[in-house]
């Protein structure tokens, strides 16, 4: 009797266990069993560096969706960022759209900046205002090669 109840708890103990697995592989990766909760637009930046997919895009503090893709646009050659908008967010068309950095050195995310226009924008739309990121970089090499030539 002693081994039936060893085996009960090991079997509950397990299938708990698989429970857990499963409700975080749904809550925490990016599965969605039911209907798509995000709408899709579109921006160009001149420099995206260091946004990746997966990054977040806020609206006032608020975190409003995900960069769904970061790819290089072939007619325009700016960076083209496929932004992934909750369904219950609506963007008007002449919201700004930047790249910015939590912290000093985190990571780049979306700040939306949102407009006062009535014009609603669609799923596939483009957003036409867009802030490129600030590359530290470039700002020392430009200070650093300033200071030579003194």
């Amino acid at each position: 009797m002693g081994r039936r109840k060893t085996e009960f708890y090991v079997g509950l103990f397990v299938i708990i266990g698989i429970l857990c697995s499963l409700y975080l592989f749904v809550n925490l990766g990016s599965v969605n069993f039911g209907k798509d909760k995000y709408y899709t637009v579109y921006g160009f930046f001149s420099s995206v560096t260091g946004l990746k997919k997966g990054a977040r895009i806020e609206m006032a503090g608020v975190k409003i969706g995900v960069v769904s893709n970061v790819s290089i646009d072939k007619k325009q050659l700016l960076a083209k960022v496929k932004f992934s908008i909750y369904k219950d967010i609506t963007l008007c068309e002449d919201i700004i759209a930047s790249v910015k950095t939590s912290g000093v050195i985190g990571q780049k995310y979306i700040d939306i900046m949102p407009g006062g226009s009535d014009i609603i924008l669609a799923s596939g739309e483009e957003i036409y205002n867009t802030e490129s990121s600030l590359d530290i970089e470039s700002i020392v090499r430009k200070f650093i090669f300033s200071m030579d030539k003194k």
